[in-house]
């Protein structure tokens, strides 16, 4: 048994490199080692330009006090910044010889006295990130507003919560048309409708949540639904909402193990689930049924015998507007909605998001710039933050029309968007990486699309796609469900994710440091402290935790939010929360993304958690250990699942069964597309599986000599990996 090296992955950032999903460099032993005893020092550079400028604030300060002006020596700041050392330095040399005559009141001497020092004291040029101050400010000052607009509403007693804005748009705008469902059967519905399917989801659902004292208890629902009934489905979210209900949107692709867990960790005592779904409630219903779990369809009768139907209780349901008192208990902290998320854990864990943090995830669309006019178009789910928070939820808060895909279609996405006269899009980066690689059209450019808000997007994929269908405005944010800091490119920077500067790092502090990739964790100096790394060093994004900008976490045991904080990283009692993503930060304060830790890696824009799809894998009978990890393929967004496997003694390799198990069990995303073959799988001293090595050597023919299989959708098997078959995958010619 071998333990590895301890890996610290430090690189500056290069010309051309892939923003996201890149491989890493390579890196030997030795450098490795040199790397893991590095302790970090100061730049000098850093540290003489903090010395320079106390210099500076001591010599303006001390003018101050005497009573002297201090216009000569800014006037000389501005003069080097502008003009540079030689110009600067003889333009200065004539003020300086003419300034008796031009200001007698002033002795002579003081002039040269302020002027010499800033001179040999300041930098030539202003800091870089300086030339985008009036940016800075616009966006701090927008965040700001929202902030406070936020903390208005939830001061409020009740609290105006995104219900009751939702409830004075109907009542305001009762014929305008908030969503529109685009495909086959699809249709709009105004504010009048919604409110109405709202409220008789909340008088039928009341009943079923009512307590044995008859009032309406607090307890959670949740949502099991394929976007064919998104309608339906946001009714019921709303009524439950008006009730005071949290609600869980569980990923419909979820079944067995992690669909039971999904639906338990929630808390939820009422799960509503789609009749087209029927076989996987049946799957697991037995283990619900266990818990106390009342399951429903939503349809008018129901095929599985202990399953209700809600479909009649809605029709007898009054139309009656609810009363805001049954949601009188809601405060800004209060849970409004349970979105899961893939951790190191292995399964789903329900992340917590508040009141306010919906009111401040929604805000965002304003604060890019989307108006009431606008019509917002989103491919993406539901069951995500993006698809629900910011396209749905967002566009009724800000009285926008949301067009919403039931699924994505690249041959019909700017079909709908033409059709619906749609201004701003939602993407992921996968999805704008895909219409630029459908055939070039004549109408590429006939869109009113003038914004795209998104975040995963390639800085090769940002220029091709910006040529190709026309001018229009990009922000690329970055967040994580649970983080509690986000960041956005409001400049447009191409292959930026986010935008820093002082201010904004005062709002929301975070640190990128030095990590152990095997631990996943941050490297530590001698003191016990993290290590931050220097510019364009790529280092994980650890944010800290505050009353600004607090953690929630997970529903559920503390520990599991607990496994996400780090302790102790500037200074001792501080809290951070490790996003195990890796970052790298120019001098210009723009933030880039280059990997993710763990064991989550990103395929089609989505996070796959190794230990879920290792528990999958390890079904399969002739399969004896499972290692699954992701690896980067030429050409494509994140990462693509892998799995390095033992078989069973005496056991052959099954390419078909294990075709029919993944295409059974795990959604599309989540399966491996490429099986490695080993004797005996590699673990660490704490038998924890070794996973490094093998995503550095990949899927390569060349340099893997085990047996290696490819998932083969027309065949319907896992093949044998040949020379021609890798040069099809790294060329683009075949399909993942």
């Amino acid at each position: 048994m071998m333990t590895k090296q301890r890996m610290v992955i430090r690189f500056r950032e290069s010309r051309g490199q892939s923003l996201r999903g890149g491989s890493m460099p390579a890196r030997s032993h030795q450098q490795a080692d040199r790397s893991s005893l590095h302790t970090f020092r100061q730049p000098e550079g850093a540290m003489a330009m903090g010395l320079r400028l106390a210099l500076l604030l001591s010599l303006l300060s001390l003018l101050k006090v005497l009573g002297y002006p201090i216009w000569p020596s800014a006037g000389a700041l501005a003069l080097r910044w502008l003009l540079g050392d030689l110009t600067c330095c003889g333009l200065l040399g004539l003020i300086i010889m003419a300034w008796p005559g031009l200001s007698p009141w002033m002795p002579p001497w003081l002039s040269l006295v302020a002027t010499v020092p800033i001179l040999s004291l300041l930098p030539p040029r202003p800091p870089p990130g300086l030339l985008w101050l009036p940016a800075d400010l616009i966006y701090i000052l927008g965040l700001l507003n929202l902030g406070l607009k936020v903390s208005a509403r939830l001061s409020r007693r009740p609290p105006h919560t995104f219900v009751d804005c939702f409830e004075r748009r109907a009542r305001e705008q009762p014929d305008r048309v908030p969503l529109v469902c685009t495909g086959y059967g699809g249709h709009s519905v105004t504010y009048r409708e919604l409110d109405t399917r709202a409220c008789q989801a909340a008088w039928a659902l009341k009943a079923l949540l009512k307590d044995p004292t008859g009032h309406a208890s607090k307890e959670s629902a949740a949502l099991l639904v394929l976007p064919s009934k998104t309608i339906p489905a946001l009714g019921l979210w709303l009524g439950l909402a008006k009730l005071g209900c949290s609600v869980a949107w569980i990923n419909p692709n979820s079944r067995g193990a992690p669909l039971v867990h999904s639906v338990l960790s929630s808390g939820a005592q009422l799960l509503l689930v789609d009749p087209e779904l029927r076989d996987r409630l049946e799957e697991v219903l037995p283990k619900l049924l266990a818990e106390n779990i009342r399951c429903f369809y939503l349809s008018h009768s129901s095929p599985t015998p202990e399953v209700g139907a809600l479909g009649p209780a809605l029709e007898k349901a009054p139309l009656d507007p609810v009363p805001a008192d049954l949601r009188s208990g809601i405060t800004g902290k209060s849970p409004a909605l349970f979105i899961y998320t893939s951790g190191t854990t292995g399964l789903p864990k329900p992340v917590i998001l508040t009141h306010k943090r919906l009111l401040q995830m929604c805000g965002m669309l304003s604060l890019c710039g989307v108006t009431a006019d606008d019509k917002v178009y989103t491919v993406l789910p539901l069951y995500h933050v993006m698809g629900l928070v910011l396209g749905v939820l967002g566009c009724l808060e800000l009285g926008a029309t949301c067009v919403l895909a039931p699924k994505f279609s690249a041959s019909c996405f700017w079909d709908d968007c033409r059709q619906h006269g749609v201004t701003v899009v939602l993407y992921v980066g996968e999805v704008l990486r895909y219409l630029c690689n459908i055939p070039q059209q004549p109408e590429d450019q006939m869109h009113t699309v003038r914004l795209a808000i998104g975040n995963g997007l390639r800085a090769d994929v940002w220029k091709t796609f910006l040529q190709r269908f026309g001018p229009m405005q990009i922000i690329e944010v970055y967040g994580s469900t649970e983080g509690n800091v986000g960041f956005v490119n409001y400049t447009g920077r191409c292959g930026a994710l986010g935008k820093m500067s002082c201010i904004l790092r005062m709002l929301a502090p975070f640190e990128l440091v030095q990590f152990d990739t095997e631990a996943a964790e941050p490297i530590r100096n001698n003191q016990g402290f993290c290590i931050p790394v220097g510019p364009g060093e790529a280092g994980l994004l650890l944010t800290q935790v505050s009353g600004l900008n607090p953690f929630f976490g997970y529903r559920g045991p503390r520990e599991l939010s607990e496994r996400k904080l780090v302790r102790n990283v500037k200074r001792t009692g501080d809290v951070y929360v490790n996003t195990g993503d890796v970052l790298t930060m120019d001098h210009e304060g723009f933030l880039y993304f280059r990997d993710r830790l763990g064991d989550t890696f990103r395929w089609k824009g989505e996070n796959v958690s190794t230990r879920e799809v290792e528990g999958v894998l390890s079904l399969v009978d002739f399969l004896q250990e499972v290692n699954v990890y992701g690896v980067p393929v030429p050409g494509c967004e994140g990462k693509v699942g892998m799995a390095a496997v033992q078989l069973v003694p005496g056991q052959t390799f099954d390419g078909q069964t294990l075709y029919q198990h993944v295409q059974t069990w795990l959604p599309p995303y989540a399966r491996p597309h490429f099986i490695r073959i080993q004797d005996a799988l590699e673990l660490t001293s704490t038998f924890k599986l070794v996973k490094s090595h093998l995503v550095r050597e990949g899927f390569s023919v060349d340099v893997v000599a085990d047996p290696l299989f490819v998932l083969d959708s027309q065949a319907q098997t896992f093949r044998p990996l040949t020379l021609d078959t890798y040069q099809a995958v790294c060329d683009g010619r075949w399909k993942l």
